[in-house]
């Protein structure tokens, strides 16, 4: 579903953000993308996502290259960064509707996943409201929904769980696991490394824009806790 080749990202200076990246991210696999601040994380998530043009490397989704057929790729994913920028003039329900205008989504159909997913994360009373009087959490639960109405084949999450309350962060979970047992494919960066080792089945760890180790998450983590691991594989030079 994702394939990153050799990504490579250098900025002024030639100082590499992220150097000599290869991942592949299945159908079904909920990936874990593990780093501490500056690792190269969002770079990464940036470029896959086609907000970060980049001239080392390739990276396709589902067959299709990013850098080819930027809108082809954007047709079948999603992404909601770390800090969402919504329209503050709009409401939530013409915010969604606009999205579901995007991405072509029948008026049958965003009807019916609008009416789910703003049930499951409790926000429906307030679709009327100016997003403008929205709170963070609340705007992060509606930019998770925006991300869900066209059931995206690749979802990419930059932090998604930072702003939602425990019962939220719960629901984007199960909505998480749901999605990849229908085939959809998940690639996330968190701090949460305890959320992280209970959800991925795959995990990577980048440090200093340099992947040290990735795969099935019982098989990176051995017999220690993810965070034991973490902390080891970063501390050590």
């Amino acid at each position: 579903m994702l394939r990153i080749q050799h990504f490579t990202k250098s900025y002024k200076g030639g100082r590499k953000a992220v150097d000599d990246l290869s991942l592949v991210v299945e159908p079904g696999d909920i990936y874990g993308f593990i780093g501490h601040n500056g690792a190269g994380k969002t770079t990464t998530i940036r470029a896959v996502v086609g907000v970060l043009d980049f001239e080392e490397g390739e990276i396709e989704i589902d067959g299709i290259s990013v850098k080819a057929d930027p809108l082809a790729c954007k047709a079948k994913l999603a992404y909601i960064p770390d800090n969402p920028d919504l329209y503050d003039h709009l409401t939530g329900i013409q915010y969604l509707n606009f999205i579901g205008d995007l991405f072509h989504v029948s008026k049958a159909e965003r009807e019916r996943l609008i009416g789910k997913y703003s049930d499951d994360f409790q926000i429906t009373a307030n679709l009327g409201d100016m997003i403008s009087s929205y709170s963070h959490g609340m705007k992060q639960k509606l930019a998770i929904i925006s991300a869900l109405i066209h059931e995206p084949k690749l979802l990419v999450l930059d932090e998604p769980f930072v702003g939602l309350d425990p019962k939220a962060a719960h629901t984007l979970k199960t909505i998480m696991t749901d999605l990849c047992s229908k085939g959809s494919a998940i690639f996330f960066s968190t701090h949460v490394l305890d959320t992280a080792e209970k959800l991925c089945n795959k995990i990577a760890i980048i440090k200093d824009g340099r992947l040290i180790t990735h795969g099935k998450t019982e098989v990176v983590r051995g017999e220690h806790s993810l965070e034991d691991v973490f902390m080891e594989l970063i501390d050590n030079d």
